[in-house]
């Protein structure tokens, strides 16, 4: 049984300047750069049918081309920080994508996503990691330069059920073209 996910992949060039930020953070387990990735809409566990059921459908979007822009890092989990993200700028396109792609999973039968989208490129997962570590981190590698790329398809990702950080792999690809 499958667990899928859609997303945006980080190309190569970007995901190595996301990788320079890595260390120094006690507790932090990174993510590798071939699994950097910005998730539009976590799917769950699948079974085989419903699987291609949601392949076939996601050829029905029909939408153009857009950049994306990362710019800084932050954190998830407020006193209990769980995740160091690089954050991506919330544009239109990328918001209404990502819409289209909650109307689709719902229509199938899906539950809503419960949590409100906030477009990031997750870099590590944290495990007792201190408020003041994470601060202190964020205050030395917070900062890189925007770094901005035009999304030209998005991807249909597979995991295995696993401690986060992958590995992912691409069941299929939608080129965004309309």
């Amino acid at each position: 049984m499958p667990r899928l996910f859609t997303g945006l992949e980080i190309p190569a060039e970007i995901g190595q300047t996301l990788s320079n930020l890595r260390g120094g953070l006690p507790g932090a387990r990174w993510i590798d750069p071939e699994n950097y990735h910005l998730t539009l809409r976590f799917i769950g566990d699948i079974d085989g049918i419903a699987a291609n059921e949601i392949a076939s459908m996601l050829f029905r979007v029909n939408r153009k081309p857009f950049e994306v822009a990362l710019q800084g890092l932050s954190s998830f989990g407020g006193k209990k920080p769980r995740a160091v993200v690089a954050q991506v700028v919330p544009s239109r396109p990328l918001i209404e994508l990502q819409a289209e792609l909650e109307r689709l999973m719902q229509r199938i039968g899906l539950d809503p996503e419960g949590r409100k989208f906030t477009p990031h490129v997750t870099l590590a997962r944290l495990r007792d990691a201190s408020n003041q570590d994470v601060a202190d981190y964020l205050s030395v590698r917070g900062y890189f330069p925007t770094r901005v790329f035009t999304a030209q398809r998005f991807v249909l990702f597979s995991s295995r059920a696993s401690t986060g950080g992958g590995p992912y792999v691409v069941e299929d690809s939608y080129t965004l073209s309309a």
